[in-house]
């Protein structure tokens, strides 16, 4: 049976500036790759965070059933405000541990909603560190932003 993986990746010129995002869905048997999709977006006006936490949600919400996936992120922020912020933010009426509004809000419910149906395991990996699938997926961010660079 298939591994399924996705590698995600955002990026901003500018924080905020025009962004983009990418998502490298990889499906493998062993060390065969099996299949592959590249999925990428943007908008004129963002941040680096809300493009990170997009990407995870594009891969997401892309799946057509219930999986079981990897999501390998170079992003802190999304590892650790998936695994282990946001049950706390939830039980706080979406309120930080310092009773701040939750920034991103709307796309952390969003990806609360994502990645409900699936059995989702989050993996942490260095950026910009040659791994050959986190670079693809920085390249498919930066060409998601660039309809929207001037």
């Amino acid at each position: 049976m298939a591994e399924l993986f996705a590698f995600t990746d955002g990026a901003c010129s500018g924080n905020p500036g025009p962004g983009g995002w990418g998502a490298l869905l990889v499906a493998r048997d062993g060390e065969r790759v099996v299949r592959e999709r590249a999925l990428s977006g943007g908008e004129a006006l963002t941040t680096n965070n809300r493009m990170e936490l997009m990407a995870a949600i594009g891969a997401l919400e892309s799946l057509r059933r219930p999986s079981l996936i990897t999501i390998v992120t170079d992003s802190a922020y999304l590892k650790n405000g998936i695994t282990s912020w946001l049950h706390g933010w939830k039980r706080n009426g979406w309120k930080t541990s310092t009773r701040k509004p939750v920034k991103n809000e709307d796309l952390w419910r969003r990806l609360d909603a994502a990645q409900a149906p699936h059995q989702v395991r989050w993996e942490w990996i260095k950026g910009h560190a040659g791994h050959p699938e986190n670079e693809r997926a920085d390249e498919l961010a930066r060409a998601g932003m660039a309809p929207f660079k001037r």
